[in-house]
C-alpha cells in the first residue's frame, strides 16, 4: 500500500460532476503504408486485450487514504474499442474525446481508461488515453507515454500503456509493516519542519513585494475577473492544432527570451483578441498559472509539482511589451524558487495557494481567484516515436477545467512541433476553438516583433 501525498488527495477532494480531475492525452498515428487499414487496428485491440494484469499505478485503485492492489482488475471497464461515424474528420475526433473527458472516472476501480479508435480519415487511427491527477502529473503521464513508444517501426512495441514496465520498487516503498510506514511518516514530519526557516524567509519576501507593489512579482490577489472565471458545466470541448517549434525558437534567440516565454506571449495575444471579440476583455492583464515540475528522479507515481504565477500582459496591444511583462515576471518568480530546496518549494507553494486552494474546494469566495487560467508546457519526445510499426504523427494534451477557471491550454513538444491541446467548459467559452486561429496570428505577430517575418 501507499499513502497518497497531500497533493494527490487535494485533486481528489476537488472533483464534482462538473469539475472532473483526470488528464489525458491523445495521440494520433500512420497505419503503415504495408499493413491492411481494414484489420489492422482491430488485430492491434486484439493483443492489447491480451496483456494483462497492469502494472502499478495501473492496478491500483483507492482504499481509503492509501493506493491498494485491485485483486478484481477487469480490463473490459478500462479499455474501449471503437470507430469513428463517418467520414471519421479530425472534427469528429475531437468531438469523441470532449465528451469521454467530460465523464468523471469510477473511484471504486483504478482510475484511468483507454480508448482505441479507428476510422480516421487519411489512413489513421488514435490513442485516448485519461487517468487522474491523483495518480500522476503531466511529466509522469509523459514518461509513461513514452516508454510505451519505439524508436523506430521495425522495433517491436505491442505493450500497452497500462503494461509498460518500471523500476522495481524498494522494499521500504512497498512495506506495508506499521513500524515503516511510521518511519516514513515521522522521517517526512522531520523534512517538513526543516523547511520552516527558508519558507517563512521568502514568504516574508513574497508579503514585502505585494505590499510595495513591485512590478515583477505577481501575487495570488492580481487577477481579475472575466468570462474565463464562471462557474463551469459538466460539459467539456476540446481543440488541438501543432506549431512549428522552430518558429518558436528563433524569436526565443531572437528576443533573448525562453521557449516558455515566448509560448506565454503567443497565449496572451489569443486570448486578447478572443475576448475583445467578445467585448470581455479586462482592464487589468490576464494573470495564468504556470505548473513547474520538481520531478528530479525516474519515479511516476503521484505528483511533484509547483505553480509560478505570470503576468500575461493582456492590457498592452503591443506584443512586444507583452512579451517583455512575461519575461520579466517570469524571471522573478523562478529566481524565488532556486533559493529553495523541493521540499521548501512544495511548502511554500501550499502556503501561498493555500487560500486560493480552500476558495476551489468550499466556494466561500466566488469573485475571487488567483489566476484565471492554467497554461502547461510538458516535454515530450525529441526523435520520433512509433507504436505496433505506426508512426506517431501528433500527440496532444488533455488537461483539467476548474470551478471559475474555464479554460486550461496545455502543449506538449514533439520533434519539430508543439502540440497546443485546449479544453473548455463548453458552455462558458462560446466558439474556443477560434483560440487555434489566433494562436497563430499571435505567433505571426511576435516573428513581426522580432523582425523574422
Amino acid at each position: 500500500m501507499r499513502a497518497l501525498g497531500p497533493i494527490d488527495q487535494l485533486f481528489l477532494w476537488l472533483e464534482r460532476r462538473q469539475q472532473p480531475m483526470h488528464v489525458g492525452g491523445l495521440m494520433l498515428f500512420d497505419i503503415p503504408e504495408d499493413a491492411e487499414p481494414s484489420s489492422f487496428v482491430h488485430e492491434v485491440a486484439e493483443k492489447m486485450r491480451q496483456i494483462t494484469p497492469p502494472v502499478r499505478p495501473f492496478n491500483q485503485h483507492l482504499q481509503g487514504m492509501f493506493w491498494a492492489e485491485d485483486d478484481e482488475f477487469d480490463l473490459e471497464h478500462h479499455f474501449r474499442h471503437i470507430a469513428l461515424p463517418e467520414p471519421g474528420r479530425i472534427r469528429e475526433l475531437l468531438a469523441y474525446v470532449s465528451q469521454q473527458h467530460s465523464a468523471l472516472l469510477d473511484r471504486a476501480k483504478p482510475l484511468w481508461e483507454c480508448h482505441l479508435i479507428e476510422g480516421i480519415e487519411g489512413n489513421r487511427f488514435a490513442l485516448y488515453f485519461k487517468v487522474h491527477h491523483s495518480m500522476v502529473d503531466g511529466v509522469a503521464g509523459m514518461r509513461i507515454a513514452q516508454q510505451m513508444l519505439a524508436d523506430s517501426p521495425d522495433e517491436k512495441t505491442d505493450t500497452p500503456l497500462w503494461a509498460v514496465k518500471r523500476r522495481k520498487r524498494s522494499a521500504k516503498e512497498e512495506s506495508n509493516n506499521p513500524i515503516s510506514v511510521f518511519a516514513n511518516v515521522m522521517n517526512t514530519l522531520r523534512d517538513q519542519i526543516s523547511t520552516i526557516p527558508t519558507v517563512s524567509r521568502e514568504l516574508a519576501k513574497a508579503i514585502r513585494s505585494s505590499y510595495h507593489h513591485d512590478p515583477e512579482y505577481v501575487s495570488v490577489f492580481q487577477a481579475p475577473r472575466s468570462i474565463l472565471n464562471q462557474r463551469v458545466s459538466g460539459s467539456r470541448r476540446f481543440a488541438a492544432q501543432s506549431y512549428d517549434l522552430n518558429r518558436i525558437k528563433a524569436i526565443s534567440k531572437t528576443t533573448g527570451s525562453t521557449i516558455n516565454d515566448v509560448v506565454l506571449a503567443m497565449c496572451a495575444g489569443a486570448l486578447r483578441t478572443y475576448m475583445m471579440e467578445l467585448n470581455a476583455l479586462p482592464e487589468k492583464p490576464l494573470i495564468a498559472m504556470v505548473p513547474v515540475s520538481l520531478r528530479r528522479d525516474d519515479s511516476e507515481g503521484g505528483n511533484q509539482i509547483s505553480m509560478l504565477l505570470a503576468n500575461l500582459a493582456t492590457h498592452l496591444p503591443d506584443a512586444a511589451d507583452r512579451l517583455e511583462v512575461i519575461r520579466r515576471t517570469m524571471q522573478n518568480s523562478k529566481d524565488r524558487l532556486r533559493r529553495m530546496s523541493q521540499a521548501e518549494i512544495m511548502n511554500y507553494s501550499a502556503m501561498i495557494y493555500s487560500i486560493s486552494g480552500a476558495n476551489l474546494i468550499t466556494g466561500i469566495a466566488p469573485k475571487w481567484q488567483a489566476c484565471n487560467l492554467v497554461i502547461s508546457n510538458v516535454p515530450g519526445p525529441q526523435e520520433p516515436k512509433y507504436w505496433h510499426g505506426a508512426k506517431l504523427s501528433g500527440l496532444y494534451p488533455v488537461s483539467i477545467v476548474l470551478d471559475g477557471m474555464a479554460l486550461n491550454i496545455t502543449m506538449t513538444s514533439y520533434v519539430d512541433t508543439l502540440e497546443f491541446g485546449l479544453i473548455a467548459c463548453r458552455k462558458a467559452l462560446p466558439s474556443m476553438q477560434r483560440l487555434l486561429t489566433y494562436l497563430e496570428d499571435s505567433l505571426m505577430e511576435l516573428e513581426r516583433v522580432a523582425n523574422l517575418a
